[in-house]
């Protein structure tokens, strides 16, 4: 009879000694577990990213001691081996967020910092604080390119990329320096408002919206046509009478398909648009 009348149990108040985060908990399935990350890292691609980082570090020596055509060099060895260790690391399916980082941070320094030394040391000191101005600026945008890469690259389709790639922006620049080597225009004082010109565009071009085709997954095992092996031994026949012009000539090109590109399409709209509206006047 006790136990009928007794009082039903009140909930007893907890006392939180640490506030909940504001921010949503990681659902257990998307963490990844301790043991996976005792295990260490694929030493294959490992390799090849790290070999990049020095590529960048010796770029960057170069320079400082006047030696600007071996930075040159350097950066152009850094770009072989990125595109090395995501071939490796995609050929012996070794592909993992670790790398994904830590190439991210290779490309900082081979495509980032080290070019924007060369150039700031090679051309932009008569101009004083617009020139470390320009290079800091080349820098940040290609670390904001970067990191929106890494944000984009599950949701952006594989076939194109959005905005300049670093690498090629670095590419751009060695071969700038390397056309004007050839040229013998070296000493030349339109460099300076020329590599001022050409670090704010690319500049410009890696943080913005025009789309870039990607080499990646090109798959080069399908059948092409006969023309396209004749112009690949033309190309391969210019490229070793004349490297620097048609290095320079390639990455200029690419450089600019971007606006080219986004232009061409706007056009089509356009004229798409003028049909639409001619077809439905009587």
């Amino acid at each position: 009879m006790n136990g009928a009348h007794s009082p039903e149990p009140q909930p007893v108040n907890r006392v939180r000694l640490l506030h909940r985060r504001g921010r949503p908990r990681v659902p257990l399935r998307q963490r990844m577990p301790a043991e996976k990350l005792k295990k260490g890292v694929f030493l294959i691609p490992s390799l090849f990213t790290a070999g990049n980082i020095m590529c960048g570090f010796f770029s960057i020596v170069s320079t400082f001691n006047g030696e600007y055509v071996q930075a040159v060099f350097f950066i152009i060895l850094a770009h072989i081996l990125d595109g090395v260790d995501g071939y490796a690391a995609r050929l012996t399916h070794t592909t993992s967020q670790f790398g994904v980082e830590l190439d991210s941070l290779a490309d900082v320094v081979s495509f980032g910092v080290a070019p924007a030394v060369l150039v700031y040391f090679w051309a932009l000191v008569p101009w004083g604080n617009w020139g470390w101005l320009a290079s800091c600026t080349y820098v940040v945008c290609g670390a904001l390119r970067l990191a929106r890469f890494n944000v984009q690259s599950k949701g952006v389709s594989k076939g194109h990329f959005v905005g300049l790639p670093i690498p090629a922006a670095a590419e751009m620049i060695a071969a700038t320096v390397l056309i004007y080597y050839y040229m013998g225009g070296e000493g030349a004082p339109n460099k300076q408002l020329t590599l001022l010109l050409v670090i704010y565009g690319l500049a410009l071009l890696m943080v913005s919206g025009f789309q870039y085709f990607s080499l990646k997954n090109a798959d080069l095992r399908k059948r092409f046509p006969i023309w396209a092996l004749v112009f690949a031994l033309i190309l391969i026949k210019l490229t070793i009478v004349a490297p620097q012009v048609m290095f320079f000539t390639s990455f200029l090109l690419y450089t600019l398909s971007g606006p080219f590109l986004w232009c061409w399409t706007l056009l089509r709209r356009r004229r798409g648009k003028r049909g639409e509206v001619a077809g439905a006047t009587p």
